[in-house]
């Protein structure tokens, strides 16, 4: 059985403090070189808006099952909607949870034949008409987030003794903002425990709110070991993309949720902050790169310095049913 552990908890107005800059910078480091995940606080985010959302969360999946069913990600081309209990895949196995998924709201592209495919990642979210407010408040939040996100992320580059702004140009037009409400429904009925399997996230950085139930697990020192909700903080872990652009020197970890037990539910709101679509990543510059040992390839999940080719592969493998839906042809036979 994994055991409790502790992530590293930083204080992010610490980075507004002359005098706890340094030492802040220095555990931002350790945290992102060493663990890949840490709680964050001093974020500015209040309990009420974080209450406001889990609320609503709860709300949306007390909903009639027509209503959620209304918004399945089924009608949705660019993977947006409802997913039910058992329908999104992880490492090819289903995961025991149903979610929305939310992303920054535009209208539908046009994709030519000779257009990457992962243009059609972009496009309108679909809202229940029985929770009208939903809207409002899971942009707000992305947007809330989205700026928390941007700061963390240049504290982080200058931690590693890099321009604070190195990124700043991918993410400044059309970034590509993604939001999930999910639900862990308890117990599934044939005894698995996979809430959603092990894996990485394949952006660039992940803020987590979760309830106080409990089940993530993180991978460190070779086994998995819990990750205790801590109140008034986000859980951040960094994607694969982080991992390329710093050539191995800052890891992705893998990471995966456990059911909760017996009829007990689970809810959670992570907040993936990713550059746009097309945005290509660069190796960021810094001494560091004495130490990075390069990227660790992995045949069956090739990464790719795109930003859309590695979101794109990510949901084509988690929601076949929508890709074989909407793009057969990039369904592998």
């Amino acid at each position: 059985m994994p055991s409790a552990h502790s992530l590293p908890v930083l204080d992010l107005s610490q980075a507004d403090d002359p005098a706890q800059r340094a030492d802040f910078l220095k555990q931002l480091h350790a945290a992102a070189r060493d663990t890949g995940f840490l709680h964050l606080t001093g974020h500015g985010v209040t309990a009420a808006e974080s209450a406001r959302i889990l609320e609503l969360t709860r709300t949306f999946f007390a909903l009639p099952e027509a209503d959620r069913l209304a918004v399945s990600n089924l009608n949705s081309p660019h993977f947006r909607g409802y997913t039910r209990i058992g329908h999104e895949l992880t490492g090819g196995a289903s995961d025991w949870r149903d979610q929305l998924d939310v992303g920054a709201e535009r209208p539908a592209p046009v994709v030519g034949p000779d257009d990457p495919a992962y243009l059609w990642l972009e496009g309108p979210n679909q809202w229940p008409a029985a929770l009208p407010e939903l809207r409002t408040v899971v942009l707000d939040w992305q947007a809330r987030l989205a700026a928390v996100a941007h700061r963390l992320l240049q504290e982080l580059l200058v931690s590693i003794g890099a321009p604070a702004d190195f990124f700043d140009a991918a993410f400044a037009d059309r970034p590509h903002l993604h939001t999930k409400l999910i639900r862990y429904p308890g117990s599934a009925p044939s005894g698995a425990d996979q809430g959603v399997g092990a894996h990485k996230d394949y952006g660039f950085l992940t803020l987590l709110l979760q309830d106080s139930v409990g089940g993530l697990q993180v991978v460190r020192d070779g086994g998995y070991v819990d990750v205790p909700p801590m109140p008034g903080a986000f859980v951040v872990n960094l994607g694969e993309l982080l991992e390329i652009a710093t050539e191995g020197y800052l890891t992705a970890t893998d990471h995966r949720v456990v059911s909760p037990p017996g009829a007990v539910e689970r809810y959670s709101v992570p907040f993936f902050y990713n550059p746009r679509l097309d945005a290509v990543v660069e190796t960021v510059p810094g001494d560091y790169l004495r130490s990075a040992p390069g990227v660790a390839h992995d045949a069956s999940n090739p990464l790719h310095a795109e930003y859309g080719r590695n979101e794109l592969k990510g949901w084509v493998r988690a929601h076949p049913a929508v890709a074989r839906r909407w793009h057969p042809e990039l369904v592998a036979a």
